[in-house]
Formats: structure tokens, sequence, C-alpha cells
């Protein structure tokens, strides 16, 4: 378990940030630093590319534990002819001990990859850039006490973001649709090329959909569309197309507190909530992808068996069929994704999952699950994608 000086290093921007373009109350100093643009043109400068896999050539394995015990296994193939492609920003993960990334792909660019993003590749072709992200380290400089700040220049990622989202329009798009795919630090940098770039503008017409994880797209007070973006609207189902899909989960008994930093609206506007599960096949049953090791960055504790039976479970990822519910919830607390772990006493399998983040040996509340935002949801999210693909080519 994390203690707090731990919890600092761990940690994504987004889950610092709440999601937003590095636009909340911290004590971070600006400052250009500048840099050259980025030759996307060089494989090397991107994750993940259709003829270059990389990081989402990941075993994505999984064990699936059913509600009786029984364990099978399921593969994973990428499909190579897929007709529809996927652009993925990911979360704050750099440990580089420089304000802002370099452009060299760490063990936690490449592992964030694997549970965030490359199991869309069975629906969609993968594009992933690497950008010069605002690093942990500044974050944890920036968020000390007596602290010595460290200057960060917050235009440099987007300004990648964005060049590298221009080079795929010029170059790899060729008149396909493409879903926007982001979790935390990631969200912010594409809800802000979104609404520079993309809404109410020719482009838009190629956009499938925008999956916005762990932060805070906002829309006026009873309606699914205003607010951050003016054209957008939440997606209703799963065959919608041109639409956002955006959530913060918490646990059933753990709602978010009052200094919660996801959830939130305005005096004018609420926090969006797209049920994953509920746009994929009218259910509240998630179809997760667990992760079944302590990956750095991206959990705060190990997960407990995932059955009393015994059983070894070596695979990368763990699927429990029936067991996580979700439901998109609207109080005093905020609007959020409601998650349940169904304990039922003849089930065998575990009555918990991992995902809290962990400070001083107790649960931080404010945060919720967003550790594993897209993990509870990721199964659904293909199903999304798969059907939101028909619709676009039946066009």
């Amino acid at each position: 378990m994390f203690h707090l000086k731990k919890l600092h290093t761990n940690l994504s921007c987004g889950k610092l940030l709440a999601g937003a373009l590095l636009a909340c109350a911290l004590p971070l100093t600006a400052n250009a630093q500048g840099g050259a643009p980025v030759d996307y043109s060089e494989a090397n400068n991107w994750l993940c590319l259709p003829d270059n896999l990389r990081a989402c050539a990941a075993d994505l394995t999984t064990t699936i534990v059913a509600a009786d015990g029984t364990i099978t296994q399921e593969s994973f193939a990428h499909n190579p002819n897929a007709p529809v492609d996927c652009f993925y920003v990911y979360p704050t993960v750099s440990r580089d001990l420089t304000p802002n990334s370099d452009m060299n792909a760490g063990p936690e660019e490449m592992n964030v990859v694997s549970a965030q993003f490359a199991r869309m590749g069975s629906q969609c072709r993968l594009f992933a850039p690497l950008y010069r992200q605002i690093t942990l380290t500044a974050l944890r400089a920036n968020m000390t006490p007596g602290g010595q700040p460290m200057a960060i220049d917050r235009a440099l990622g987007y300004n990648d973001v964005l060049n590298s989202w221009n080079y795929y329009l010029e170059n790899h798009n060729q008149g396909r649709g493409v879903v926007l795919v982001g979790h935390s630090q990631g969200s912010g940098v594409l809800t802000q090329l979104i609404v520079n770039e993309i809404d109410g503008k020719p482009v838009q017409d190629k956009i499938i959909s925008a999956i916005l994880l762990g932060t805070g797209v906002q829309v006026p007070k009873g309606d699914i569309v205003g607010g951050t973006f003016k054209n957008l609207p939440l997606c209703q189902s799963g065959s919608e197309i041109g639409c956002i899909i955006a959530y913060a989960s918490f646990r059933s008994d753990i709602p978010p507190p009052a200094n919660s930093l996801f959830g939130r609206g305005t005096a004018d506007t609420d926090n969006s909530c797209t049920n994953p599960a509920q746009l994929a096949k009218g259910s509240n049953q998630l179809h997760a992808y667990l992760s079944n090791t302590v990956a750095e960055g991206a959990s705060s504790a190990p997960p407990a068996p995932w059955t009393n039976t015994g059983a070894t479970i070596n695979t990368p990822y763990v699927s429990v069929p029936g067991l996580l519910t979700a439901e998109c919830v609207s109080n005093e607390r905020g609007t959020y994704l409601e998650v349940t772990v169904r304990g039922n006493p003849d089930d065998p399998r575990t009555d918990t999952i991992s995902g809290d983040v962990i400070a001083n040996g107790e649960i931080n509340a404010g945060w919720g699950l967003h550790l594993i935002d897209a993990n509870l949801g990721m199964g659904d999210l293909v199903s999304i994608i798969n059907q939101q693909a028909k619709t676009y080519l039946a066009r």
C-alpha cells in the first residue's frame, strides 16, 4: 500500500488534476520551454501504429472466472483489416526527472497502453502518439509543501498531440472514421483538441465517438449537448455516432466526498456520465478486464485472490462476468458511475476488487476508482466501438 509520499510518484496527472488539462488549482509554475516540433513520420515517436504495434502488441490473454468458479481462458487477436481507426492519448505516467517528458517510451508508457487501449485493436487500427507530457516528477515537486516547484510547459504536450493528429489525418486517415480515446491528462488534451480543432468543423464528420475517461466533460443541467462541447452530444445508444462517452467511477459504498475532484458540475452544468454497460448491451453488468498484477502506476494495491478454490491464475488479465454492475447516479455528491461488487455467499469468487488510491494506509475516497476507469468498462467499450463502426460504415 502507498504512503502519501509514494502516492505522488504513482498517480497519473489526471488523478491529481481531475482530468482537466493542467487547469486546476495546483501551485504550478508555467514556463514555455519550447522545443522543436516532433517528427511524427518517425515510427519511434508512436507507441502504436498499425504496421508497428509496439506497446499494442502486449499479451492480453485473460482468465475468465465464472460465477460457479469455472475457469477458462480467452485469447486476443488484433484485426489487421479493421475498417475504422482509434487514436489514443495516455494519462501522465512518465517518471522522467524533467518537468516535461522526453520522447523515449519507458515501461510506464508501454504498460498503460496494454491496460487502456491495446484491446481496442480487435475493432480498429491503433494510433497512439508519444508526447512531451508533464511528468510525475514535476507534479510531485509542485505538490510537496515547502518543496522546490518545477517550471512546466503547459502547451508542449498539447502541441505534440495536435501535430500527431494532423500527421495522422494527412498520412493515415484516408477518409476513415476514427474513435478518440483518452484517460485523465490524455482526456484533457483530447478535450482541448476537440474544442480547438474538431467541434463544429468539417473534420467532425470523421469522429465516430470520443471516449474521454476520468475527466470532467460538462453539459447544461438536464441536457446532453452544450457546455464543454457545442456540437457533440453524450452518447445515448451503442449505435449512435458523433457523440461523447465520459465517466468517473466510484464504489457504491464509497461515494465521492465533498472535496472530490471528480463528478462535480457547476452552478449551470452537470458532470457527464455515460454508462458503458448500458450503451453496449442495455445491461448494467460491466464487462471488465482487470489486471492480475500490480502494474506500476496503474493500481494502489495487489488484487485479492480471484477465487477461493485455490486455482492459480497467471494471465495478465482477469474477467469476472456478472460480478460488477454500474449505474450513472446524480445526487448532491455529483454525477458519476457508481460501481457495485455483487457479493454472493454462493459465489466462490472474490467479493472485492483493487483500484482504490491508498494514502497512509487508508483509502482516499476523493479519487474513487479512477485508477481503473478504463479497465472497468473495457469489454463494453470494445463492444460499443464495434456497434458504432457498423453505424458509421452504413451511412
